[in-house]
């Protein structure tokens, strides 16, 4: 057993090309053991890649990584023991029943017997399947299915669990069970859980969040860390004058806005005091205005000048398929 690292996952300017593509450029940094770590970015930003190779999937272009004490670059079986993986895309056996699937990796893994059916228990009744253990794959819903994965991620008893954008396809309701058992993973059995997602409102639920975009991580800290970039309140307005709008916030108040989707956003440090100046001395007219604090989508638009994006199969994505499936 390796010593016992001072965080559970240390990345040190981890790389990945694809030919001319880079997916993964340089990144580094650690998690905590114990936390909830987010990275959250728009589709093709690099998250998928780099958990593939953190879980030794993907071998590096350059720089490595310390997995529960485990070099990535070395130390290949070791990590893989030691970690439970969801993947985004379903891994589950249609034609087996629910436990079936979750002895099938059990025995994958090593683990005995006794110990696997005290675990089969823990793991199914923490996401609600142990009465619908017997039931063929096929019959279950999308959100049965998902928690099933995440039994299956933990019945080996990982230090670890990565999960990758765990709750895609989803519907709201199903999203919210799903975090209420990676909540209480944390809370119950103090594990360490990696995951990413393009979804702000799931990243609120993360200790740290590292924003990454074009495969670069652009800011990393807690939510509130990275809600305070903004700098204080977040005014949105909506006029079918926005030049002319700009102009004037530029003239009279030296606000400087950003224009998206038929709005203009300003970010005001009391935005309260700020509305009466605001009615007060803008001529051009107004359709619509709102003000709230500040969210994760702000700081992605922050950061980045645009929305976090939503698009499926981005060049990233195509290079990073095409490149697998060459032989080897």
């Amino acid at each position: 057993m390796a010593d016992q690292q001072e965080h559970a996952i240390t990345v040190t300017e981890l790389t990945k090309k694809f030919g001319d593509l880079t997916a993964v450029n340089g990144i580094s940094f650690s998690v905590d053991h114990g936390e909830i770590f987010g990275f959250l970015g728009p589709n093709g930003a690099g998250k998928s890649t780099t958990i593939s190779m953190l879980i030794t999937i993907e071998a590096p272009t350059a720089g490595d990584a310390i997995v529960n004490s485990y070099r990535i670059s070395s130390q290949r079986d070791e990590v893989r023991r030691s970690i439970g993986v969801v993947f985004q895309d379903p891994s589950l056996d249609d034609h087996l029943s629910g436990e079936e699937n979750l002895y099938f990796h059990a025995m994958l893994y090593g683990v005995p017997t006794k110990e696997y059916r005290e675990r089969l228990k823990q793991v199914l009744d923490l996401v609600g399947l142990w009465d619908r253990r017997k039931e063929i794959i096929k019959t279950y819903s999308g959100g049965m299915r998902r928690r099933l994965e995440i039994a299956r991620g933990l019945v080996h008893h990982p230090s670890i669990l990565f999960l990758d954008e765990p709750t895609v396809g989803l519907d709201p309701q199903t999203r919210a069970n799903i975090w209420q058992y990676v909540i209480r993973l944390k809370k119950e059995h103090a594990m360490t859980i990696f995951l990413t997602t393009h979804y702000m409102d799931e990243a609120e639920y993360c200790d740290r969040i590292a924003v990454m975009d074009h495969g670069n991580i652009i800011a990393q800290g807690t939510p509130n860390e990275l809600k305070s970039m903004i700098g204080g309140d977040v005014i949105t307005i909506h006029t079918a004058q926005k030049d002319a709008l700009a102009a004037e916030l530029k003239e009279k108040f030296d606000v400087t806005s950003q224009q998206e989707d038929g709005t203009l956003t300003i970010k005001i440090k009391d935005g309260g005091s700020f509305m009466p100046k605001l009615f007060n001395s803008i001529a051009t007219p107004i359709d619509h205005i709102e003000l709230r604090r500040p969210t994760l989508d702000d700081v992605f638009l922050h950061l980045t000048g645009t929305r976090i994006r939503e698009e499926q199969g981005s060049a990233t994505d195509m290079m990073r398929m095409r490149h697998m499936r060459q032989p080897r």
